[in-house]
């Protein structure tokens, strides 16, 4: 990758462009975000007595919409402080400094002269060898760039992200017949590499790929719905995870995007192909039209597919649409055969097989609307895509699809499949038949390990990027070097393991714990070391509750101890481990989890992980060594002997305390939860590889491991601080007795007990009083409901 954006240029402050602006500040990239100059002053600009000429009122637009910033849900940006990296303008005063930044993007509205006029005034400022692109999401990028000069041309292209471009991994790099070659690769090595985006290459066609498909399937799915009678929670239950698709299906997704968007992006394919029977396609139905003229939008309007409202008791309830009468009634669940038997099953796969083949009415609309969408990815091959793959990708990182269309098809049987839609009077594509009459049964292959993928008439080589380690294809090729039910270890090359969690929900129970055992010692004498990492949906949800509970419930309190220091001492071996161990956690990284992280010599987290200690939420302390090594930190925080210790003591005790998770990875290390020398990676797929040269790095430096520590505690004083200010919340009404016994507890532990401040304790004195406050807990009644509330309900009760 030879490009370098030290700096860029957002033009256009809407939801998008400011989301775009925030993701790059996200990334360390100073961005300038520009809008037009408001017409007329707010009331509150009145009252202080601005004038329309005032630089505050003619850049407000953007500066609004960076302060709007810190406040969205889900958060744009990383870290609230992170807005500091935008700087406000106007397309008045400012468009000049646009010759400062190494990337431009246009993010206004979707109309193509409006478009035309704002690049020929960033062409006037443009300077040679910067990178301009646009964010439509389907106006022609060839079209745009008639009129500009060809250096410019050559810099020019579409970068569609998707919304919100923080979580949403799919970024569409759509070149312009002039674009240099060179540069769209140099794009999307940047986009993957330092945004952290999954990138596919579109041609320049309406729509792209990922919304000229699912747009599609929308559309499929309305018109089956309204041949068949089915009401709009029948059809969701069908498009949702049933068949590997979002909770949100089809109508939940409808009301997300917006109604009137909806129609304006089908519009866009049908004003724009010549295809008549495809325009017909993307003809939105009559009842779609109507919603959007009585203004019921979706969720933006508060009312659209479905309408949330306050019921009996002031509950609320969410009410769904009939679109014969146009009136909302009460949901009624869908159930069926083939609905269960897809409930039965894990994976995408067997879902959608168990789906299709129980042979009942759900069955029959779930095939309805999946052949034509296979159908009509197979017939825009070439023309929206030059691969099969990169319309999958976008499938599965645009819309959040399990499985792209052709990973589907070979899901449900090629061959047996296109027999049937052929009998039922559906046109295949050629190509698809002429591949199944050379002798393919599908249009993916594996072998030794390497995933092959249909390219004209032959097979071609998925090629992972240098940055990705593929743990299931390392073990497809006979690399696992140790394994039982809970965890794998797995030769990753050049002397280096990966131990990587397999049990469900990647909770740590007995079988994980004896793999790390045995995972320390086979590293301490074979390998030049250790990473712990995964590509489950999530790092560690924790320890095995479930295990715990059951213990408890029984009186087994030697059973309970003995979990707690076997996980305890399997923690402790990887930190003495005499080789490098670096920790690469995503996504949901709580309780055990994270003091599965915390004995490595580095953690590198992807950018999205939300890591916490959890445990007062099910009645708890963390006891895995969680309280030992925050009293580890922060005695060596404080430095000097007679520094105090009860300002970062008392930071620890709020944050554990309240079972604050992270909403980021910048937010873990804001939290005190990473620390400097931890590492952020915006691409969770590049975490294996980078944890790798970490070890490597380390092992070339000589790596040694540190002397064990003697830990300067708060003592008694500092117990006796911290649970004057839980009383403090208790008195206030903030908490229950029982929360006030568990941050007494808590208190206890982090600060060393009864004995006097600033006595140095080992490791091992903090993680005995661990666990005696632990176990003490799990005996608790109060504790066991709320460990039992978590499992059956899945969020923690308040007694």
């Amino acid at each position: 990758m030879s490009i370098s954006i030290r700096k860029a240029a957002v033009i256009g402050s809407g939801i998008m462009g400011s989301g775009i602006a925030a993701h790059l500040a996200n990334v360390g990239i100073p961005t300038l975000l520009l809008d037009i100059v408001p017409k007329q002053l707010t009331p509150e600009e009145e009252k202080k007595g601005l004038t329309a000429e005032h630089p505050a009122v003619r850049s407000r637009l953007a500066a609004s919409a960076i302060a709007k910033l810190k406040k969205t849900n889900p958060a744009p940006l990383y870290d609230p402080a992170f807005a500091g990296r935008i700087t406000p303008g106007n397309l008045e005063d400012d468009l000049h400094k646009i010759a400062d930044a190494d990337w431009i993007i246009e993010v206004i509205v979707e109309n193509l002269d409006a478009k035309r006029s704002l690049l020929d005034r960033i062409e006037q400022h443009w300077k040679p060898g910067t990178i301009v692109s646009s964010n439509t999401s389907g106006i022609s990028i060839n079209a745009m760039a008639e009129g500009r000069s060809e250096p410019f041309r050559r810099s020019f292209m579409g970068t569609h992200f998707f919304n919100p471009p923080r979580y949403m991994k799919l970024l569409e790099i759509v070149p312009a017949d002039g674009t240099e070659a060179e540069l769209v690769n140099e794009m999307k090595a940047f986009a993957e590499t330092v945004l952290g985006k999954g990138v596919v290459i579109a041609k320049d066609t309406p729509n792209f790929i990922a919304n000229r498909i699912g747009t599609y399937g929308l559309l499929v799915s309305l018109q089956e719905m309204e041949k068949g009678g089915f009401t709009v929670e029948e059809v969701d239950a069908v498009t949702g995870p049933a068949m590997g698709r979002p909770k949100s299906a089809t109508f939940r997704t409808l009301d997300l995007v917006g109604l009137d968007t909806f129609i304006h992006v089908a519009d866009n394919v049908r004003l724009n192909v010549d295809n008549e029977a495809e325009r017909k396609d993307f003809t939105p139905p009559a009842a779609l039209t109507q919603l959007v003229e009585r203004g019921w939008l979706g969720e933006k309007s508060g009312q659209g597919f479905y309408l949330k409202r306050k019921g009996e008791g002031g509950k609320s309830e969410i009410l769904s649409i009939d679109l014969g009468t146009l009136e909302y009634t009460p949901q009624k669940k869908a159930a069926s055969g083939s609905l269960e038997a897809a409930k039965s099953v894990k994976g995408a796969r067997e879902k959608t097989k168990a789906l299709l083949g129980a042979g009942d009415k759900y069955s029959e609309l779930a095939w309805n609307i999946l052949k034509q969408v296979l159908v009509y990815s197979a017939d825009k091959v070439g023309e929206i895509a030059d691969s099969i793959q990169e319309i999958d990708e976008a499938m599965k990182w645009g819309f959040n699809w399990e499985l792209g269309p052709f990973e589907t098809w070979d899901a449900i049987g090629l061959a047996k499949s296109v027999q049937r839609m052929e009998k039922e009077g559906l046109a295949v594509p050629a190509w698809v038949k002429e591949w199944i009459e050379a002798g393919h049964a599908s249009f993916y292959k594996k072998d030794n390990g390497k995933r092959f993928y249909v390219s004209g008439s032959r097979y071609k080589e998925v090629e992972a990027p240098v940055q990705e380690i593929d743990l299931r294809s390392l073990k497809e090729q006979n690399k696992v070097v140790k394994s039982n039910t809970g965890a794998s270890l797995i030769d990753i090359g050049d002397g280096v393991v990966c131990l990587e969690f397999h049990s469900p929900n990647n909770a740590i129970g007995d079988d994980i714990l004896s793999m790390i055992q045995q995972s320390a010692e086979e590293v301490r004498r074979n390998w030049s070391g250790l990473v712990l990492a995964n590509q489950g949906r999530n790092f560690c949800v924790g320890a095995n509750l479930m295990l715990l509970l059951m213990e408890a419930q029984d009186e087994e309190w030697d059973e309970v101890d003995e979990i707690i220091n076997l996980f305890q001492q399997s923690m402790y071996k990887l930190k003495r481990l005499e080789k490098p161990v670096v920790a690469a956690p995503h996504r949901m990284t709580l309780g055990g989890g994270v003091e599965a992280c915390m004995p490595a010599d580095q953690v590198i987290a992807a950018a999205e992980t939300y890591y916490g200690l959890v445990e007062v939420g099910v009645g708890l302390i963390p006891a895995g060594g969680g309280c030992k090594e925050f009293a580890l930190r922060v005695s060596r925080q404080a430095g000097h002997p007679e520094a105090d210790l009860l300002p970062l003591l008392g930071q620890v005790f709020e944050t554990v305390g309240s079972a604050k998770v992270s909403s980021s990875g910048h937010d873990a290390k804001r939290l005190g939860y990473l620390r400097t020398n931890d590492r952020i990676l915006p691409n969770a797929d590049h975490l294996i590889y980078e944890a790798k040269q970490a070890v490597l790095q380390m092992a070339a430096d000589g790596y040694t491991l540190p002397p064990e520590e003697k830990i300067r505690i708060a003592g008694a004083e500092g117990k006796a601080a911290l649970q004057l200010a839980a009383i403090g919340m208790k008195e206030g009404g903030y908490i229950s007795d029982h929360d006030l016994l568990i941050a007494k507890k808590l208190a206890h532990v982090l600060s060393g007990g009864d004995l006097p401040a600033g006595t140095l304790v080992s490791e091992q004195y903090l993680l005995d009083l661990e666990r005696e406050a632990f176990l003490s807990l799990t005996g608790e009644p109060k504790t066991q409901a709320r460990m039992q509330h978590m499992l059956s309900k899945g969020k923690a009760l308040r007694n």
